[in-house]
Order: structure tokens, then sequence, then C-alpha cells
């Protein structure tokens, strides 16, 4: 039952950090500054599309679950660190949710 809990809210945060990233990323594309943040840009479409994957693994329990949460930890931290260095109120949340998605993915790693 506490395996279920966690892969539930694994798989709850990897969908808020999915969602996110494509308001920052789109929110991005609005910006005056594209230049400064095309790696922002970039990292905010790479996040989005990992995480998808890896609720998507979690759900179905794929034998490659492991494996795709481990990016997803990667991808998220390297996405927070971005978004991070940016003052924009989308930059900033997007790198609250996925700091909040990549320990929630090492959480679940420890147990599964």
């Amino acid at each position: 039952m506490l395996n279920e809990l966690k892969y539930k809210q694994t798989i709850e945060a990897a969908l808020e950090c999915m969602n996110a990233c494509n308001v920052c990323y789109v929110s991005c594309l609005k910006e005056y500054e594209l230049a400064m943040l095309r790696d922002c840009i970039t990292l905010d479409r790479e996040c989005a599309d990992i995480c998808s994957l890896a609720a998507q693994a979690m759900s179905r329990k794929s034998p490659y679950t492991k494996e795709i949460v481990e990016l997803c930890i990667k991808v998220c931290l390297d996405c927070a660190e971005e978004c991070g260095k940016h003052e924009h109120d989308h930059c900033k949340q997007c790198a609250e949710a996925c700091r909040k998605c990549a320990e929630a993915c090492r959480e679940l790693l420890e147990i599964a």
C-alpha cells in the first residue's frame, strides 16, 4: 500500500512538473529576452516530455521505470538550475516544481 501511495504521489509530482515546464516554455517565448532564455526554453521542453514519459511509465509499471525515473531526476535538476537563473515568476515556479519532482522521484527509487 505504501508503494502504491508513493507511486501516486510521484506521478502527480511529475505531471505538475510537466505542466509547470509547459507554462514556463510558453511564457518564455513571450518574453523580450529570448536569446537569454534559449537554454531555459530548451530544457523546459525536454523536462516536460521526460516528466510525461515518467508518469506514463510509472502508471503502467513499465520494466524501464527505474531508468526513466533516474533520467527524470537528472533533467528536472538541470531544468531547475537553469530556471533558477531567471527572475520571471514562471521560471521560479518551474524551478520549484522541478525540484519537487526530482525529490519525489528520488524517494520512490529508495523504496522501489
